[in-house]
């Protein structure tokens, strides 16, 4: 078994904004994380749930179409109303969770997922794992 080298260092996330006003209204006033710091013209620093997340200022993006971050959640129903509620829109996939009244898809592991963007069209994501 190879020697462990980031076994134990806490991880960084990353997410992209071409408009950081934006991205702190999203991250701190829609999804709750605290702002740590405000690195102006760099990035926003966000606690979140003790993983820091750098949402970093780029000139340029093209959001990708697969997930950047994603949250696991005790209950995603209500996690999806209370989003819901605050303004985010969540979205459907063909043949996947278009069908589900919350959007969610129920996974092959007994997961239930449900995918949302933030302002600059990331893939965000919650996840409420089997028990």
């Amino acid at each position: 078994m190879a020697e462990s080298i980031l076994g134990g260092s806490d991880l960084i996330a990353f997410a992209p904004t071409t408009d950081p006003a934006k991205a702190r209204a999203f991250y701190e006033g829609i999804l709750g994380l605290r702002l740590v710091a405000d690195h102006a013209p760099f990035a926003l620093e966000f606690d979140a749930n003790g993983t820091m997340l750098r949402v970093t200022t780029v000139h340029e993006l093209k959001p990708q179409p697969f997930t950047i971050l994603g949250w696991r959640v005790s209950d995603v129903e209500a996690t999806i109303d209370r989003l819901v509620a605050a303004g985010v829109a969540f979205e459907r996939y063909p043949g996947m969770n278009d069908s589900d009244p919350h959007g969610i898809w129920n996974s092959p592991s007994g997961a239930r997922i449900a995918w949302f963007k933030d302002l600059d069209g990331n893939v965000l994501s919650l996840t409420e794992f089997a028990t």
